[in-house]
C-alpha cells in the first residue's frame, strides 16, 4: 500500500511515521522549504508539546471549535501517551507550573529531531520544495500533481496542509465543504491613555469581559500591557474564544478589566478605606497598597482625575468609588488585532460532520484522510493545538493501514 501524506507540520509528520510503522510505503509532500516549521518556532523555540491534562472530558475543554468530535479521539490517543511516545524515544520532557509540556532541553530542534530520526528508520520519503498543484480520485486510487508537473500515485491520501488555502482546494475538490477559516490566538490592539508607555508592565491575574455585539465572553489570566495594546494568555484564550465574533465585528469590541479579580469591590473599598486611616499624610500615587505594578497603580489613579500630590487624607468617598471602578471595572475599546507572529492559529477549515473520528477518513471519499488544523479544530493557548495534531495524526496513520470500510 501506497500513502501520500500532503503537508510537513506536526499532524503530517507524525501521521507519517504511525502509517509507517505498519509496513506501508510513505511518501511526504511539504511545499515549503523544511518541515515542521510550526514545532521549530512554537513557544519561543522550546516547543510547547502538549498540557498536563490527563483527562478527555477535561482536555476537550480548551478547544473554542472541535472539543465535542474529540472527545472520542483523546480516549485513544491524549496528552499522556504523547509524553509516553516521545519518553520512549529517549526525548526527557518536564512540566511548567501552568501545566504546559516542553522539553527538559528547552529546545524545539530536540522535538523536531525526534520526529525526523522516527521518519528516517521507518523509510519516510520526505521532499520539501514540493507543492501539490491537485488531488484527484480515479477508481480505487489517487493521483497528486505536483506543480513541477510529476504525479504520484497513492492508495491513500493524508491531508495534513494546516491552514493553507491549497489545502482547502484540495479538499473541496474531492467533496467536501470548508467552514470559513478567521483568524484565532491572537493580541488585541487598545489605543489608550491609561496603557501608554507601560509596554511591558503586566499582571499575574486579570479578569477580562469581552462585549462582541450582543455576545459576552470571560476569561482570567495573565495581562501583559504591550506598545500596541494587550497580550497574554488571558487576552490569547479571549480571542480564541470570541475569534468567529470579533472577526464579524472587524475586531472593534468593548473590554472590561478587573485588575484586582482576587477581590470583590466590598473587600476593596474596605481596604482602600483603612489605608486612608492608616498612612493619612502620605501620597495616593506612590503609595500603592494593592497587589498591582507601581506604574500602573500611579496611571490608574491619574486616569481618575487624583492629582500626584494628593494624600490619602484628602481622598474624597467620590473619587474612592471612581477608583474601585477603574480597579474592578475599567472599559477600554479593542480597535483591531494583532498578528501572533509565525504560531498564528485559524479556526475554520473542513467541516469536522463529514470526518470519522475514529479513523479521520473522509465521509465523502473512501481512502481520504485528514489531520491536524486543516479540520474545524483548535485549541487555547498551552499545547492544545499540537496536542490536537499528535491525536489527529496517530488515528489517521494507524488507521490507514487498515482496509478502508467506507462505501461510497
Amino acid at each position: 500500500m501506497k500513502l501520500v501524506v500532503i503537508g510537513g507540520g506536526a499532524a503530517g509528520f507524525f501521521g507519517a511515521i504511525c502509517a509507517a510503522q505498519s509496513g506501508i510505503e510513505v511518501t511526504l509532500l511539504e511545499a515549503g522549504r523544511q518541515c515542521l516549521s510550526k514545532v521549530l518556532i512554537s513557544g519561543g523555540g522550546r516547543c510547547n508539546v502538549t498540557h498536563a491534562c490527563f483527562e478527555p472530558s477535561l482536555l476537550v475543554q480548551h478547544y473554542p471549535r472541535g472539543g465535542k468530535a474529540l472527545r472520542g479521539a483523546f480516549s485513544q490517543f491524549q496528552a499522556k501517551h504523547t509524553i509516553e511516545w516521545f519518553t520512549d524515544r529517549n526525548v526527557k520532557l518536564k512540566t511548567e507550573a501552568d501545566g504546559r509540556i516542553f522539553p527538559i532541553t528547552d529546545d524545539s530542534r530536540t522535538i523536531a529531531d525526534c520526529l525526523f530520526n522516527q521518519a528516517a528508520d521507518l523509510g519516510v520519503k520526505i521532499y520539501t520544495q514540493a507543492p501539490v498543484k491537485s488531488v484527484t480520485k480515479l477508481g480505487d486510487e489517487f493521483a497528486i500533481e505536483l506543480r513541477s508537473g510529476e504525479v504520484l500515485t497513492a492508495d491513500r491520501v493524508l491531508i495534513a496542509t494546516g491552514s493553507n488555502p491549497h489545502g482547502y482546494e484540495f479538499a473541496r475538490a474531492l467533496g467536501h465543504s470548508i467552514i470559513e477559516p478567521v483568524p484565532s490566538l491572537f493580541t488585541f490592539n487598545v489605543r489608550d491613555d491609561r496603557l501608554t508607555d507601560l509596554a511591558g508592565v503586566s499582571v499575574d491575574s486579570a479578569r477580562l469581559k469581552l462585549q462582541v455585539g450582543e455576545s459576552k465572553f470571560e476569561q482570567t489570566g495573565a495581562l501583559l500591557i504591550t506598545h500596541w495594546g494587550l497580550s497574554a494568555p488571558a487576552v490569547l484564550k479571549l480571542s480564541a474564544w470570541a475569534a468567529r465574533e470579533l472577526h464579524d465585528y472587524n475586531y472593534r469590541a468593548k473590554l472590561t478589566i478587573n485588575w484586582l479579580p482576587k477581590q470583590n469591590p466590598e473587600q476593596l473599598r474596605q481596604e482602600l478605606t483603612a489605608v486612608r486611616g492608616q498612612i493619612p499624610q502620605k501620597t495616593i500615587a506612590a503609595n500603592c497598597p494593592v497587589m498591582l505594578p507601581r506604574r500602573l497603580w500611579e496611571r490608574l489613579t491619574e486616569a481618575v482625575g487624583i492629582d500626584r500630590d494628593r494624600r490619602w487624607a484628602e481622598l474624597s468617598n467620590k473619587s474612592l468609588n471612581q477608583l474601585i471602578q477603574e480597579l474592578t471595572q475599567g472599559s477600554y475599546q479593542i480597535s483591531g488585532k494583532g498578528a501572533f507572529k509565525e504560531e498564528f492559529v485559524t479556526c475554520g477549515g473542513v467541516s469536522l460532520k463529514e470526518i470519522n473520528f475514529k479513523t479521520m477518513e473522509s465521509r465523502c471519499c473512501s481512502g481520504l484522510y485528514f489531520a491536524g488544523e486543516i479540520l474545524d479544530i483548535d485549541g487555547i493557548t498551552g499545547g492544545f493545538n499540537f496536542q490536537s495534531a499528535w491525536t489527529t495524526g496517530w488515528i489517521a496513520g494507524n488507521a490507514i493501514a487498515k482496509p478502508s470500510k467506507l462505501q461510497v
